[in-house]
């Protein structure tokens, strides 16, 4: 037999599901990180989803400083304020370079908030990645990898995603010297180095980079972007005299251009 509510119980439901939905919207706004970059920021609906896998991609080899810099901004967007942040790597691309700490307190990262945890080998490195992004207390991940190691397969980024998905913790998938694949990532990045727009008196302006959205789950994907960081904001910004987006046509060319200007 059909239940049939009275008026004021299908009133209150109303009520109970707009209050749903407002909290749902909330949530989602306070689960995603503003880069400080309102174009980007509108592409991605609201900024970088924490909770989420997100993967990053040098697109040169000599873009690979560039792009650990720009992980690193990412990582401090995306955790709570104090929380510790780890940077797992493998003892293949701790050879090719440290982690400078007087580097990360010029772009406005404490360095006793890192956690720096190198590995022998991808599997005990992805092993040890799916244990750091379980613990809620941890702000963010960088999961460093050199090329495209066997271990990180499908199987291997849902294992993280899953684990991201549950605690809260956004790991980001830094990959050196490598070509993208099958991946539950969220969002997939390519990044360049790009020139900085010199302050007063000639003096060196802050970090800045050309960036490309690969692929974006349950949203259009593409565009380029040319950002650079404010240290003292603590965020992304638009250069001066630069464009916020760029076509499709003209995002090899544009970046292929940045990079001989960096160079």
């Amino acid at each position: 037999m059909m239940n049939i509510l009275p008026l004021e119980s299908v009133d209150a439901l109303r009520v109970l599901r707009r209050k749903a939905a407002w909290i749902d919207e909330h949530r989602m706004t306070r689960a995603s990180a503003s880069l400080g970059h309102a174009p980007l920021d509108a592409v991605m609906g609201g900024g970088l989803m924490r909770g989420r896998l997100h993967e990053l991609f040098a697109a040169e080899p000599t873009d690979n400083g560039s792009a650990a810099g720009f992980t690193a901004m990412l990582a401090c967007l995306a955790s709570q304020p104090g929380a510790p942040l780890f940077w797992l790597r493998e003892e293949t691309v701790e050879r090719q370079g440290h982690l400078h700490a007087p580097g990360l307190a010029e772009i406005g990262i404490d360095p006793a908030r890192l956690v720096l945890i190198v590995l022998p080998d991808p599997v005990a490195l992805l092993r040890a990645a799916v244990d750091v992004v379980r613990c809620t207390s941890v702000g963010a991940a960088v999961i460093e990898l050199w090329r495209n190691p066997r271990a990180l397969d499908l199987t291997a980024s849902r294992r993280l995603a899953l684990a991201a998905e549950t605690s809260g913790v956004t790991p980001l998938l830094l990959r050196a010297d490598a070509q993208p694949g099958p991946s539950a990532a969220q969002t997939r990045w390519s990044i360049h180095a790009a020139p900085s727009t010199a302050l007063e008196a000639g003096a060196p302006g802050g970090p800045a980079f050309m960036v490309e959205l690969l692929r974006q789950r349950g949203r259009p994907g593409g565009g380029c972007w040319h950002l650079e960081w404010d240290r003292d904001r603590g965020c992304f910004r638009e250069p001066p005299l630069s464009g916020a987006v760029v076509s499709d046509a003209d995002q090899r060319s544009l970046a292929r251009e940045a990079q001989r200007s960096a160079g």
